[in-house]
């Protein structure tokens, strides 16, 4: 796959990093002589290009006809719209990736200016946040389909609802699958007749709208208000 990634900041160098350590071709533009200088000690000469990601004949030069995908992530998020526009207008780059630098621009990233993907920190972050508060001891390891299901794992504290039922009689959410369950440091195929047992580490699939109905079949028992402690 060739790429092609508009500023060399910190992101744009380990993006481009990390592309390259994967096997595809990449191509960083950057006109900034002192970030230059630094991305030419932590990058090979052959993947920096240098020269206005904004000019057109800039991005001919570096092979735009030829991309697969282009990452916009300048500093400024007017070029970012107008490269994205570019790339795919002029060039028909098959697909574009943007970054926002300010959230209250985000609204402005979509299909009118050819956007395919934009990132937005502080949302991603705003949102990380409100999941992990929700989500109890539930950690989640990895995202898929551009979050819309998640990889979670949880250990199962005693008392919890999920103890103890066969997982077919679990009721689990339409958008949940439980892959392994690793008990005793060994891994178990979880079967339709499995039952969960306190200290398991549960691995599960889940859809972001199921998440809230998986973790309170592995929370923590929780104190009933009106209980008193018998004398």
């Amino acid at each position: 796959m060739f790429v092609i990634i508009t500023g060399g900041g910190r992101t744009g160098t380990y993006l481009a990093q990390t592309l390259l350590d994967g096997g595809h071709r990449v191509r960083l533009l950057e006109h900034r002589h002192d970030v230059l200088a630094r991305l030419h000690r932590e990058l090979p000469t052959e993947a920096i290009y240098e020269g206005n990601p904004t000019d057109p004949q800039v991005l001919e030069l570096a092979g735009i006809r030829e991309a697969q995908v282009l990452a916009a992530i300048t500093t400024n998020d007017a070029d970012n719209l107008a490269l994205c526009f570019l790339a795919r207008q002029r060039y028909n780059v098959p697909r574009t990736i943007a970054r926002v630098n300010n959230p209250r621009t985000a609204w402005l990233f979509n299909e009118v200016f050819h956007v395919d993907v934009y990132v937005n920190q502080a949302n991603i972050l705003a949102s990380m946040i409100e999941e992990e508060m929700s989500l109890g001891d539930m950690m989640t390891l990895l995202k898929l389909r551009r979050g819309q299901y998640s990889l979670v794992e949880e250990k199962i504290p005693s008392g919890a609802k999920a103890i103890g039922i066969p997982i077919k009689d679990l009721h689990l959410p339409e958008q949940c699958v439980i892959a392994a369950i690793i008990r005793h440091g060994e891994i178990q195929i979880p079967r339709g007749i499995t039952t969960f047992e306190a200290g398991d580490e549960v691995l599960a699939v889940v859809g972001r709208e199921a998440m809230d109905d998986l973790a309170a079949l592995f929370a923590r028992p929780e104190t009933l208000p009106n209980s008193h402690p018998r004398a």
